[in-house]
Formats: C-alpha cells, structure tokens, sequence
C-alpha cells in the first residue's frame, strides 16, 4: 500500500501547482526547523514575523524575492542568537563550516559537514 493509498483518498493540486516549493533542499530544511524550535516553545510566530521581517527590510533585497530564504536563515540565526540559544561566535563558525563543506563537496553529492576540510573542535 502506498502512502497516498493510507492516508486516505489521493487529492489532486490544483492545476499550475506542480512547481517544488523550495528551491533547494537547505531551504526546506531552515523551514523545518523554523517550525521545529517554534514548536518547542522558543519563540512565538510574532516573533518570529519581527526577525524576518526585519531581515526581508534590509537594504539590498532582491526585489523579485529570490534571496527570500536567505534572510529567512539570517532571521532564524539572528533569533537564536538574541533568544540566548546560540552564541553568535558559534553560529558564525558552523556557517562557515558549512560553507568550506559545500566547497570541497564533489559536484552532485550531498553536502555533509564532516567534509569540512578544516573540521571544528
């Protein structure tokens, strides 16, 4: 039995929906866990709606909205820094080991962290 088949009766999307809704599998994963820490009670969506907010009101956002994820990351980042959940020197240092992990990834494989060349202590 497939999943469509146990959840009950397969419903059809509306026509024209048949786009991915993120762009990139990072983005899906920052919705994610968005929800996740919300969820948990570490911030309430009003809050939520000021840090983004904030980051969308930036100088220098595209206007057509393509960068709309990265300020959605910054907003996440920026929130736990100020919510006391994240030292800032600590969300910095895993960007930046992400970032060295995506560079030395092979083109088509998945980025991991642990090909961080230079893997944090």
């Amino acid at each position: 039995m497939s999943r469509r088949e146990a959840n009950g009766p397969a419903v059809d999307l509306p026509l024209g929906v048949d786009a991915a809704v993120f762009a990139e599998p990072w983005q899906a994963e920052a919705f994610a866990m968005t929800v996740a820490l919300h969820d948990k009670g570490l911030f309430s969506w009003s809050e939520w709606a000021q840090a983004l907010s904030a980051q969308v009101k930036k100088p220098g956002a595209a206007i057509d909205g393509h960068d709309y994820y990265e300020h959605w990351l910054a907003a996440l980042e920026s929130l736990l820094v100020s919510k006391g959940l994240a030292a800032k020197a600590d969300v910095d240092a895993m960007a930046e080991a992400w970032e060295r992990a995506a560079h030395a990834t092979p083109h088509g494989k998945p980025i991991l962290l642990e090909n961080d060349p230079r893997p944090t202590r």
